[in-house]
């Protein structure tokens, strides 16, 4: 009985969908990648192919050599500081250069002008 509990708790994190609630990911090696959301950290394995049908699907932007933020998520760019939340928390924070900020808020209001 024990066991049916553990997979059917292991079968969540198989079955977890990125595209649901996700702030940014970070890709490492060997196709790990790590999704950070409002209220979840996991780490997970996907193919390449995962990986360029996100990055092709126009909602991730690049902001460092393996980070992508979901553009939809972004609540504001203030100082090289993208924030997806309105609590303080570093968590839902993630700091870029000061060239790539530029970059991703013209992304941003191309796609919202009222948003920045």
């Amino acid at each position: 009985m024990m066991k049916v509990v553990a997979d059917d708790a292991r079968n969540v994190y198989e079955n977890f969908e990125v595209e649901k609630d996700i702030y940014y990911f970070k890709v490492g090696r060997l196709g790990l990648a790590s999704f950070h959301g409002r209220n979840y950290n996991i780490k997970k394995r996907i193919t390449t192919e995962q990986l360029n049908s996100y990055i092709t699907s126009g909602r991730f932007i690049k902001v460092s050599a393996n980070c992508y933020v979901n553009a939809e998520k972004v609540l504001s760019l203030t100082d090289g500081t993208i924030s997806f939340d309105h609590s303080t928390s570093e968590a839902k924070q993630i700091h870029v250069s000061m060239w790539r900020a530029q970059s991703v808020k013209n992304v941003l209001t191309s796609r919202n002008p009222m948003a920045m």
